[in-house]
């Protein structure tokens, strides 16, 4: 299994935010993205999990089997600055609905809500209504939903804002464990994560020059 990007470039909006980026990454490892706020970290991540087109470059994943024709967008989750959840509904309401948007109809392990409740440290309260849940509370939730449907990639943007340290801690094992069962992460964040087989991808802002993106 590999995720490989070549020659990306970003825009946002009339401004080239960053050029010429690649990496490549195989099972186990992460990269982890790190600069300055508005140094397209963000775009980035977007990017990668397919909700931004990139200006020039490719994404790829190739499988176990050495197939290519998925996006990495069909076998990444995708964790933002925000949490993805309705607050009128409750935990387990939130986390079914991404447990069946998410899985794919393949054999792939995956964790009952009540576990991935559990794994994030907040057990027995899967009746609440999301919107009664603090802020950290509320991250954690977000973060249970990378377990309930297995997707390989997991792209974390700032995963441990509004967390506590214990909560940061926890997030790191969890993160550690999907590295371990083979799994790829991509992260951007301000704060070390603690992981292991980690590459660092150093952002800096601005390309500024279109001609470090066409070679003009």
């Amino acid at each position: 299994m590999q995720l490989t990007a070549e020659s990306l470039a970003a825009r946002r909006g009339d401004d080239l935010i960053f050029g010429n980026i690649s990496f490549y990454m195989t099972e186990g490892e992460a990269l982890v993205l790190t600069g300055p706020n508005g140094s397209g970290k963000s775009t980035l991540l977007r990017v990668v999990a397919g909700f931004l087109r990139p200006e020039k470059g490719s994404v790829t994943f190739t499988d176990s089997r050495g197939r290519t024709d998925r996006p990495p967008s069909e076998v990444s989750h995708y964790l933002g600055h925000r949490n993805a959840m309705k607050s009128e509904l409750t935990v387990a309401e939130n986390l079914d609905f991404w447990r069946s948007f998410l899985t794919d109809g393949s054999e792939a392990p995956r964790t009952s809500i009540e576990d991935a409740v559990e794994a994030v440290g907040l057990g027995s309260i899967t009746h609440l209504p999301f919107g009664y849940l603090s802020a950290g509370q509320q991250r954690r939730i977000a973060f249970a939903k990378l377990l309930v449907a297995h997707r390989p990639i997991w792209i974390l943007d700032e995963p441990t804002a509004a967390l506590d340290i214990n909560a940061d801690r926890l997030f790191a094992a969890l993160i550690g464990e999907h590295q371990r069962n083979g799994g790829i992460v991509l992260a951007a964040t301000h704060q070390p994560l603690g992981l292991r087989d980690v590459q660092e991808l150093v952002m800096k802002g601005f390309a500024g020059s279109e001609a470090e993106v066409w070679g003009a």
